[in-house]
């Protein structure tokens, strides 16, 4: 087993999409929610923070986290930078996502501005998201220049 359960990642987003787990501070006033609502998920899955200051990927409370569990940016760096503790992945193809893995929409211009977890993979993909609630929302629904996609490779302990 690779340290992360899709099954447990894609069951809280289906139970959070819709609305706000009241153990986390709600970021839709102070920029948005979906990378907060992802890191969520991803957590549920993986079962472990990294607790590494400023690299890292935590959330204690709205002002004792770190910018990769609320910022898009700073989300897929820590994921695809990892190599401790929690979840880590690679860039991959559309036709590579599997249940649990993150789909991070752009403007075309390098900046990228949105994060969704995948709840069914295919050529348009169901996905789960937070801003603009969406649960099983195909990717085609959205409008946006470019996607990027992470394939979520496992979880280390």
């Amino acid at each position: 087993m690779n340290g992360y359960n899709r099954t447990e990642a894609a069951r809280y987003a289906r139970q959070w999409a819709m609305g706000r787990n009241p153990a986390y501070y709600d970021f839709t006033a102070l920029g948005g929610d979906c990378t907060n609502f992802v890191s969520q998920c991803l957590f549920a899955g993986a079962g472990v923070m990294n607790d590494t200051p400023v690299t890292g990927w935590f959330y204690r409370s709205a002002s004792e986290r770190t910018a990769s569990w609320t910022g898009v940016e700073y989300l897929h760096r820590f994921l695809v930078g990892n190599r401790g503790r929690g979840p880590y992945g690679r860039a991959c193809t559309l036709r590579e996502l599997r249940v649990g893995d993150v789909i991070q929409l752009g403007d075309g211009t390098g900046r990228y501005y949105h994060c969704l977890l995948v709840l069914r993979s295919g050529s348009d993909p169901l996905v789960a998201a937070h801003d603009d609630n969406a649960l099983d929302r195909p990717l085609s629904d959205y409008f946006y220049a470019d996607a990027r996609f992470l394939h979520i490779e496992g979880a280390r302990r």
